[in-house]
């Protein structure tokens, strides 16, 4: 790749924030994040890392070269019962360079509420304007933590990613991921909020995706808590766990943190992030996110919501929910996934204790096919291993 080789790189081979997120420029960009969007430390602990061993499971039979080969992914790391039984790395990634999440970065946060709300810190019936009173005159009014965890929240946002005008671009701006134009006023995430004040309907009723939210939850688990979004999820997740190398979340012109889609994570502490779900919530009898917390997510969904949303036809009208910002194929062997644009995701098998971490540059940042191929990949990975 000649992609931002050389001092300085030739014009047509710079990653900048104006095609960072476009082909070909993201086969570099999304695990060199940080060079283009300023971003805060999501620290890891070095004298604390747990060391993943190699295993010997056989997954011949998932045929995983053909589930890479004619994608743009750029690295998969398969954890079984605790060990890495296959990792690979394309476009110049290592195990050492964290990849950016999208909206799997929602499922992190998803996570770490969990350990807010055991802690007292906040309730998920809390109206969020207790936190927030900003937003009292905004579309998120009436709303509580629990609708804006679940996509409940009737707010009017039209996640349209190949929009080059309108409010996603405003919100793209606010979050520092687009160049500002001449006469564009530099704004922020938490100024954005409240500007959105027009209303879908009643909140609890509808899943409707809309990215703003988890960024407002970001904000709301830094007034409840007193702590940076960075530094959190730092020392509630990162560290805690294990992860073996320190990441980062993308932050706006004030410091604000990209909640909904700007953490990067290495693939190895993406899937030990699946490998802690497996092992409710716990290290080494130490509990980390409340087992009663993943127990809720995986059971206690809200299917007739999801039915009424906007995504049930990216999942051929599958019996699943949404909860705490994670998609559950529910059964007597759950599938529990985070999913971002541009082809990111986790995979957590609890049955099989088999974790899955997917990263790709995919040039669409939605794509019919590609999100068939990766779970139709991901299931013949799970029929490979007996349970």
């Amino acid at each position: 790749m000649s992609l931002m080789q050389g001092f300085p790189p030739a014009p047509e081979d710079r990653a900048t924030l104006a095609n960072w997120r476009t082909r070909p420029f993201n086969a570099w960009a999304f695990h060199h994040v940080r060079e283009v969007v300023p971003s805060a430390e999501i620290r890891n602990d070095p004298a604390n890392v747990r060391v993943l061993a190699k295993g010997d499971t056989d997954l011949s039979a998932a045929n995983l070269d053909q589930a890479i080969d004619g994608m743009a992914n750029d690295a998969l790391v398969i954890l079984h019962k605790g060990k890495v039984v296959h990792e690979s790395y394309r476009n110049g990634m290592t195990r050492h360079d964290p990849h950016i999440l999208m909206s799997v970065s929602k499922s992190m946060l998803g996570l770490v509420m969990g350990t807010l709300v055991e802690r007292g810190e906040v309730a998920v019936d809390d109206l969020l304007t207790k936190y927030l009173p900003e937003l009292s005159g905004t579309a998120y009014g009436g709303a509580t933590i629990r609708h804006a965890l679940d996509m409940q929240v009737g707010l009017e946002f039209e996640e349209d990613y190949t929009a080059t005008s309108g409010v996603i671009v405003d919100y793209r701006k606010a979050a520092n991921w687009n160049p500002l134009a001449p006469g564009d006023e530099a704004g922020d995430l938490r100024s954005f909020q409240e500007r959105l004040t027009n209303s879908t309907g009643p909140h609890g009723k509808t899943f409707y995706y809309a990215s703003p939210v988890t960024d407002m939850l970001a904000w709301l688990m830094e007034r409840a808590t007193g702590l940076r979004f960075a530094d959190l999820i730092s020392q509630r997740l990162l560290a805690p766990m294990g992860a073996e190398t320190s990441g980062y979340v993308t932050v706006d012109r004030i410091g604000g943190a990209r909640g909904a889609g700007g953490m990067c994570l290495t693939a190895r502490d993406l899937a030990l992030v699946g490998q802690l779900m497996i092992e409710g919530g716990a290290r080494d009898g130490v509990q980390i996110i409340p087992k009663s917390w993943i127990d809720d997510i995986i059971t206690q969904g809200d299917n007739s919501a999801w039915k009424r949303g906007d995504f049930l036809d990216k999942f051929e009208n599958q019996n699943m929910h949404y909860r705490a910002k994670w998609y559950v194929h529910p059964g007597k062997t759950p599938l529990i996934h985070g999913l971002g644009i541009h082809g990111q995701f986790l995979f957590v098998d609890p049955v099989r204790e088999l974790s899955i971490a997917w990263f790709s540059s995919e040039g669409m940042p939605t794509d019919q096919g590609w999100l068939d191929h990766v779970m139709t990949s991901v299931e013949r990975i799970r029929d490979a291993i007996a349970i």
